[in-house]
């Protein structure tokens, strides 16, 4: 379990923060990074045809700070001609690496030619890939599901490829197109594209748990391991698996630093969008944030009905003051210091798990 290289980039730790639409976008990656144990971020999924549109949504979408080094934008859509002036788009603003979305299930993107669509049209997927490799210089990874659906398992096949292409690292989620974010992860498939290829592979799906992580980790032999929702339950996964990886203790926030990160998060929030986006933010993460922890279904009650700032504020300070007594929150019995429990998401929710 040791770092690898994407090309000349060291990805160290070899823990990578999962692309998740709606949720990984330039205020989130920085909020993870700054805890600690990541190797390398990467954007939200942005379509082409937005991006190379001039749509100014997409170009915000690939906004980056210096902080989040190696940075690697993540692009979908199914027209070669296109993906490459997205490539290229990406490259010019600065990215580390360019990533190729062939996971995405949702209907729109996979019946645009997106996302994990192109799992039906390898042939397809190939002339993207050449075409984008032909324009950018910066390395070129690829996001992929298991196959399209259970009898048409492709992933080995697509993998082989995409190494001929000159992709130099494979992200594989155990899921089929069809499956969407239903039952577990196959981690024997991501076994078996390991094996496969010699780029680097990296292993995604159901990383919710320290302990999870590393025996997906052991049993495959995955260069990388992806995390997605486990880091908005737990902003300190990727420490807390870093320090597993190195033989330490893994790292155990206090109530107060959790509470801290939450008010950091929407300190961030309102610094950079309107304060009604803000607030939807910050009710998203604090919605799967707090699950598990004691007292946390009614304060998600409490801060969904919030309608300001200053509700929010002082329903974070009040719930976190009890949090901290060992007292009782709403119909909620509170206990110190409980870790979250991590739970599956939705299917609508995320996209990179």
């Amino acid at each position: 379990m040791k770092p690898f290289k994407i090309r000349d980039i060291e990805i160290d730790p070899p823990l990578i923060l999962s692309p998740m639409a709606g949720v990984t976008d330039y205020t989130f990656r920085r909020l993870i990074k700054r805890r600690g144990g990541v190797g390398l971020v990467v954007s939200e999924f942005i379509s082409v045809e937005g991006l190379t549109r001039g749509n100014p949504k997409s170009k915000r979408q690939m906004h980056f700070d210096e902080e989040e080094r190696p940075f690697a934008v993540q692009i979908f859509g199914g027209r070669p001609e296109r993906m490459a002036m997205g490539a290229e788009m990406a490259e010019e603003v600065g990215a580390d690496i360019l990533d190729v979305n062939c996971g995405c299930p949702a209907p729109k993107v996979v019946r645009n030619g997106g996302g994990s669509g192109l799992l039906r049209e390898p042939k397809q997927l190939e002339l993207i890939l050449r075409e984008i490799k032909r324009t950018i210089s910066i390395p070129l990874t690829l996001k992929v599901r298991t196959g399209y659906s259970e009898s048409t398992i492709n992933v080995v096949e697509i993998a082989k490829m995409a190494e001929q292409c000159g992709v130099e690292h494979i992200q594989v989620h155990g899921r089929t197109r069809e499956q969407g974010y239903k039952g577990l992860a196959n981690w024997d498939r991501i076994r078996e594209v390991k094996e496969a290829v010699s780029i680097p592979v990296s292993g995604n799906g159901d990383i919710t748990s320290i302990e999870y992580g590393m025996e997906r980790w052991r049993e495959t032999g995955v260069d990388g391991i992806l995390i997605g929702r486990g880091a908005m339950q737990n902003p300190w996964i990727f420490r807390q698996f870093a320090d597993a990886i190195e033989g330490r203790e893994p790292y155990q926030p206090g109530v107060e630093e959790k509470k801290s990160v939450l008010l950091e998060f929407f300190g961030m929030c309102r610094e950079e969008m309107p304060e009604i986006v803000a607030l939807g933010k910050m009710k998203q993460l604090a919605g799967q944030f707090t699950k598990g922890l004691p007292g946390g279904a009614q304060f998600r009650q409490t801060l969904y009905h919030s309608h300001s700032a200053d509700e929010i504020l002082v329903n974070i300070t009040t719930y976190f003051e009890t949090l901290s007594r060992g007292e009782t929150f709403g119909d909620g019995r509170v206990e110190r210091d409980e870790p979250p429990q991590m739970e599956s998401c939705s299917a609508g929710a995320f996209y990179g798990l």
